[in-house]
């Protein structure tokens, strides 16, 4: 492998300006000198447009401008000791030790991994320290080598002591860590993630080991960076009392950590004040009632998020999950707007508004009447107006729904070369009709796809290209072949049948499916059964909300109704009989009754896993309750979201409400009856 940093790559006493930029830019030139890079001025954009998502200064003056690029092959350090410092946006002043990290755009495991160990070393002091005492550039080589675990030259044994201890701290803490959780230490989780997932991502990771082994307290980090990531362990993340998410992109498979006590911020607060975090994520462990939570529901996390050992069914389930969790906010947005639309514009804007062009709405304004739309909110132009405006927008979030399935159903599998021919194939699915069953297979097809592409070994020259041309490209073309020369008939037949189906349920059998539906909104709370259960309604709704009657909107009311039980009945069964529940229920009993009210059925958690046995069976009989009732009275509801907020998306408020409200009481009445069941009012008493 070639050597990380040589000395023609090292600078002492560099007088380059005082605007960061000269310093990047004289970085570049020095690796250029070296014969290390292929083409400098790529090196330079795209060291400048990192530089440009968030200030690489660094407390203790330091300074770390990196990129991946294709301006160099192979993974190349450059060092500068400034004089005068310059300033690079820390927030002590500015940096006299300057560090430009390229990594090839395609970099293998094993450099990436060399690259983590020196953004970890740039924590300690003592490295640094060291790194400004150095007499030549020999000994800054030497120095680096040492910290990276390599074997330092004979003549370096002067120099390595001052950089021994960092090298040692590492080890140090791992032992410290065990021996904390031993004597009985609180236990702490963390993920850190940056864009480029090389150099912030490790420096937060290693400032928190840090400040935890001064804490005494035992913390294992998820580090989510280029060099790949090992997830923690399922039973590492229950056992901790809080997470901390120090990121500046998305939490992987951030389902893991749902219900968790959570401390959130930017992958660089660490680097400044890794101390105050581990002291906000202790607080928040020892009050977890009070602290704010990672969304979602622990149940539903199952397995490892894409651990090694992930079982073939977990694999499938996390998949799905996570293209129904990004789906869900263009759900939530087209149907509210969509039901916005009808507020304000009357059912008649389904036939008249959306023939009224945007920029009619806006600008030409035509008479009401001549609209239509009689039934406008106080038969006012402008309400009828306004009323198109949601509707179109309404409209247009809706149509994003099966390709954002499809795309991060793709990404699940694949990360971010999946997503392109994901969406797109879950454009296809609209294409050929066949909704959003086609959505889930494109998108599994996508994903296949492109983790099977980006399998193949190429030369280094290709790599770059691999992630941004070639896997989205040759992914969309064989997923794309598949899905319209030999799925898309029995996919559009398959859902033609299915929508038939649907519209035939009437009396009995619509009754049955409201059953279902309620069972499945209660069993787990927010879990892959409830998840499910709403993701068939919701894609319903996606193509229904539109219509002025259809069942697709019958399903949607019974699912939300069904939802909403839950949370409901514990909060009145906490009122009703408060001596069954302990004090901290109770208080979660006050909640539950907004979270209830809003549809956010995982208020109903806390209950369930303090008494599954008694819990379960009884939200889940009083959902079905529920369901049943809505579909046997024909509830409508046109939004995916907001409980009794969205009434006005209602057709059939009665119905509505007695179905809430039967399935709320005879939920309260049976977990009442199953923990009063076999105790002596004694018990209950001092319960």
């Amino acid at each position: 492998m070639t050597d990380l940093i040589t000395t023609d790559l090292v600078r002492l006493g560099a007088d380059w300006g005082a605007d960061k930029q000269d310093v990047i830019r004289a970085l570049a030139a020095v690796v250029e000198d070296a014969g290390r890079a292929t083409d400098k001025d790529q090196l330079v954009a795209d060291a400048f447009a990192r530089e440009s998502t968030s200030a690489t200064g660094l407390p203790g003056g330091i300074a770390i401008p990196h990129c991946r690029t294709a301006g160099v092959e192979t993974p190349t350090l450059a060092f500068a000791r400034l004089d005068p410092p310059v300033d690079f946006g820390a927030k002590d002043g500015p940096a006299d030790l300057a560090f430009l990290i390229a990594a090839p755009a395609g970099g293998d495991a094993d450099h990436l991994t060399i690259l983590t160990k020196l953004a970890r070393a740039l924590v300690k002091p003592a490295f640094t320290d060291a790194l400004r005492t150095a007499e030549t550039p020999q000994d800054v080589v030497d120095l680096v080598s040492h910290e990276l675990g390599e074997p330092a030259p004979a003549k370096t044994a002067a120099a390595a002591p001052a950089a021994a201890p960092a090298a040692g701290a590492a080890p140090a803490s791992g032992a410290a860590a065990p021996a904390a959780a031993a004597g009985g230490k609180p236990s702490l989780v963390a993920v850190t993630a940056c864009p480029t997932g090389i150099a912030h991502t490790y420096m937060a990771a290693e400032a928190l080991e840090a400040a935890a082994e001064r804490a005494g307290v035992q913390l294992q980090v998820e580090t989510q960076g280029s060099a790949g990531s090992t997830p923690l362990a399922p039973d590492t993340i229950a056992a901790a009392g809080a997470v901390i998410f120090a990121v500046d992109v998305g939490v992987r498979d951030r389902g893991r950590f749902a219900g968790k006590p959570m401390v959130s911020s930017g992958v660089k607060r660490p680097i400044d004040d890794a101390d105050a975090m581990i002291q906000e994520a202790l607080k928040y462990a020892a009050d977890p009632a009070g602290s704010p939570r990672v969304e979602g529901d622990a149940s539903a996390a199952g397995g490892g998020g894409g651990a090694a050992d992930e079982s073939w069914g977990g694999r499938i389930r996390r998949v799905l999950m996570t293209g129904v969790s990004y789906m869900i906010p263009f759900v939530a947005a087209g149907g509210l707007l969509i039901a916005l639309g009808f507020l304000f514009g009357g059912y008649e804007i389904v036939t008249d508004g959306q023939n009224i062009a945007v920029t009619n709405t806006l600008f030409n304004l035509p008479d009401v009447d001549a609209l239509g739309l009689d039934h406008a909110l106080a038969g006012s132009p402008f309400f009828a107006y306004l009323g198109a405006l949601f509707f179109t927008l309404g409209g247009a979030a809706f149509g994003f729904l099966v390709p954002a399935l499809a795309g991060y159903i793709a990404y699940a599998i694949a990360d971010r070369p999946g997503i392109a021919p994901g969406f797109v194939m879950g454009a296809i699915a609209g294409v050929i009709n066949s909704g959003f069953l086609g959505g889930i297979i494109g998108g599994v097809l996508a994903g296949l796809a492109a983790h099977w592409i980006a399998s193949w070994k190429v030369p280094v020259w290709a790599r770059g290209l691999m992630p941004v041309l070639v896997i989205p490209l040759l992914a969309t073309m064989i997923s794309g072949f598949v899905m319209l020369v030999i799925l898309g008939k029995p996919l559009a037949s398959l859902m033609s049948n299915l929508t038939d189906g649907l519209n035939s349920l009437q009396g009995g059998s619509a009754i049955i499916l409201g059953i279902i539906l309620g069972l499945m909104m209660a069993f787990d709370m927010g879990g892959p059964l409830n998840k499910t259960a709403y993701a068939f309604a919701t894609a319903g709704l996606g193509a229904a909300a539109t219509a002025t009657d259809a069942p697709e909107l019958k399903v949607m009311a019974a699912v939300m109704l069904s939802g909403m039980v839950p949370p409901l009945a514990l909060a009145l069964a906490t009122v009703v009989r408060p001596g069954l529940f302990t004090v901290p229920e109770r208080e979660n009993g006050k909640a539950a009754w907004l979270m209830g009210a809003s549809f956010i059925t995982e208020g109903a958690i806390p209950f369930a896993a303090a008494d599954p046995l008694r819990v379960i069976p009884s939200i889940m009989a009083g959902s079905a309750v529920t369901g049943a009732i809505s579909m046997g009275m024909g509830v409508e509801l046109r939004a995916p979201h907001g409980g009794i907020f969205v009434l006005f998306a209602v057709d059939g408020v009665g119905g509505f409400i007695i179905a809430l409200v039967a399935g709320t009481l005879v939920a309260s009445a049976l977990v009442i009856a199953l923990k009063t069941m076999g105790r002596k009012d004694a018990d209950i008493a001092t319960v």
